[in-house]
C-alpha cells in the first residue's frame, strides 16, 4: 500500500531517505488522481521495500504541495537520495512510471 504523506512526515521519508521516492500529489475531488491512485497502489506493492511510494494529499498538506510548486495534479514527482530527478504531471500508464522509476534506481 502506497504510503501516506503529510507536511510532518515528508522530510523523513522522502528527503532523508537514501534511494528512490515516487510522490503522487492528488486531492479527493481530481478526477484525473482517481485514475491514477489505482496505478500508483500497484506500483507501492510491486517496489515494496525497493522504493519509496508515497502520496500526498495536496488539500491537507499545502505546505509541501508549495514547496514544490505543485499547480496541476496529479503531478509525481521522482526523486532519489532525496532529490528531485524527475517529475509528470497528469495521468501516466503504469508502464511509464516503472520505467521512470527503474531509471531512477539505476
Amino acid at each position: 500500500m502506497a504510503l501516506e504523506l503529510t507536511n510532518d512526515n515528508f522530510k523523513e521519508k522522502v528527503l532523508d531517505t537514501k534511494g528512490v521516492a515516487l510522490v503522487d500529489f492528488w486531492a479527493e475531488w481530481c478526477g484525473p488522481c482517481r485514475l491514477i491512485g489505482p496505478v500508483v497502489e500497484e506500483l507501492a506493492n510491486e517496489y515494496e521495500g525497493k522504493a519509496v511510494i508515497g502520496k500526498l494529499n495536496v488539500d491537507d498538506n499545502r505546505e509541501v504541495a508549495a514547496q514544490f510548486g505543485i499547480m496541476s495534479i496529479p503531478t509525481l514527482l521522482f526523486f532519489k537520495d532525496g532529490q528531485l530527478v524527475d517529475k509528470h504531471v497528469g495521468v501516466a500508464s503504469k508502464g511509464d512510471l516503472k520505467k521512470k522509476i527503474d531509471a531512477a534506481m539505476a
